[in-house]
């Protein structure tokens, strides 16, 4: 993220945008405008939206930080409303430089030249304000923060594509205690007071002594030890700050001040392999159904697509082939079943999961979905006339819960594949982690963005047979 150029303008709505993106292109030896337009700041280097699955997005006190999941790491692009409130963390993540910028913008005053702290001094640019960013200690932070509630949405847990899903608990805590790091983000009118951070803690706290454990059975100078440390400290703080307590907690303390003073012989503990350690607590749970139909002759037979944006997070199994649909003729009638992998954490009733068919881009039809097993499944009756005759029907199956579905979106194969690769990259590195470091315990020592997340680490020691 070093030397990013950020660039500061405000919009017709009165908000402020601040994106990063590469400088502008040299100017030609005779003189003329630069060869990108003619614009001096080069074109606006704000992104195309993406698929909502693609960004990673934070409300923070007067602004919205956005992060593209794909591509290489970059600072946020922020759309700031309220110029004042976000004051209070500008500088910390862009610069004071860019802070300036920011509020000579909002008051609708030239920007002038303004040069950039983040990185040192730079190039300087003409209104609309340009200015050279770095990444921070907390412009890290805020990005794995982003990073983690992006996963607990969108992390594509597929038992087909062998996509382990992620540790609700153990990623639940990691985002409190991010949260706690990042608080100078928020205020008491944001999205994520303090009581946020202590609902976290409150849900998530089963894997409080399953992480101590963990950090217990880690050599003490390696890199997991020292991550499993600064996690649970942070979580420790948060609690006190919050007020909260309970055995869970008490126990986290007193093992905390434990380890300040005396070291504990962790070689002496029984290897423990993280994955073995949460394996119990995700699984399938039987539900019982009425099984689809059999017989009658088959009108045509297909995949559907699984558009991850029409449903919440934990229903559906990831894969692209998870939805499967066969057209049959009884008698006179003609009936659409369909096949839905679900997810291994799939409510089991209360949850109206339907499928929805055209046919031949007809009105849709809509088929109440039963998880029975493994798999939703469901049926509809279709028009009787359906044949497949000389032309073969046309048939779009899709899945969606109705009340939370926004629409059926541009295609996103390429896009939800491109997510697949990221996951499983993280996967491997993951389990590829150094085993060992020489730095001891360092609260303020800076996590990379990119780094994996306790969550990541579980996923990926979690045998076939765990998951």
């Amino acid at each position: 993220m070093a030397g990013a150029d950020l660039y500061v303008r405000r919009g017709e709505d009165g908000a402020v945008r601040i994106t990063a993106g590469p400088g502008p292109s040299p100017s030609p030896p005779d003189g003329s405008p630069a060869g990108n337009g003619g614009d001096p700041l080069g074109p606006d280097p704000s992104p195309s939206p993406g698929p909502g699955f693609t960004e990673a997005v934070l409300d923070v006190a007067g602004a919205v930080l956005l992060w593209p999941v794909l591509g290489d790491p970059v600072l946020p692009v922020a759309e700031v409303h309220d110029v004042e409130r976000a004051q209070q963390w500008l500088w910390a993540v862009y610069g004071e430089r860019a802070a300036a910028a920011v509020r000579s913008c909002a008051g609708g005053e030239g920007a002038g030249e303004t040069t950039g702290e983040a990185a040192g001094d730079t190039v300087a640019g003409p209104a609309p304000a340009r200015v050279t960013g770095d990444g921070t200690a907390l412009a890290d932070a805020a990005a794995r923060l982003a990073f983690g509630h992006w996963a607990s949405r969108w992390w594509p847990a597929s038992y087909a594509d062998g996509i382990p899903a992620l540790e609700p608990d153990v990623l639940g805590l990691e985002l409190a205690a991010l949260t706690h790091q990042c608080q100078e983000l928020f205020d008491d009118r944001g999205d994520q007071p303090d009581d946020c951070v202590a609902e976290l803690i409150e849900d998530h706290q089963a894997a409080l002594d399953p992480l101590v454990r963990w950090w217990r059975a880690e050599p003490r100078s390696g890199h997991t030890a020292r991550h499993l440390e600064s996690v649970l400290r942070l979580i420790d703080g948060a609690a006190d700050a919050a007020g909260l307590d309970g055995p869970e907690l008490r126990r986290l303390r007193a093992e905390l001040d434990a380890d300040q003073d005396q070291v504990a012989d962790r070689t002496a503990l029984a290897p423990l392999t993280p994955g073995a350690l949460f394996a119990s607590r995700l699984g399938y749970t039987l539900a019982a159904g009425e099984p689809l139909a059999v017989g009658g002759r088959v009108i045509a037979r297909g995949t559907g697509t699984n558009d991850w944006r029409r449903y919440p997070p934990g229903f559906v199994d990831a894969a692209e082939s998870a939805v499967s649909w066969t057209a049959r003729a009884l008698g006179g009638r003609r009936r659409i079943e369909v096949e839905v992998v679900a997810h291994i954490a799939a409510p089991v009733g209360g949850a109206p999961l339907v499928a929805e068919v055209r046919v031949n881009g007809g009105l849709p039809v809509r088929a109440p979905l039963t998880r029975r097993d493994d798999v939703w499944t469901g049926r509809a009756d279709l028009e009787p006339g359906l044949s497949a005759g000389e032309l073969t029907p046309r048939f779009e199956v899709a899945v969606l819960l109705p009340g939370f579905d926004p629409g059926p979106g541009p295609e996103g194969h390429a896009d939800r594949e491109a997510v697949r690769a990221l996951v499983r990259d993280r996967l491997v590195s993951a389990a590829a982690r150094p085993a060992e470091g020489t730095a001891p315990y360092d609260a303020s020592a800076r996590v990379t963005p990119s780094a994996p997340f306790l969550a990541e680490i579980v996923a990926a020691t979690t045998t076939g047979e765990d998951y």
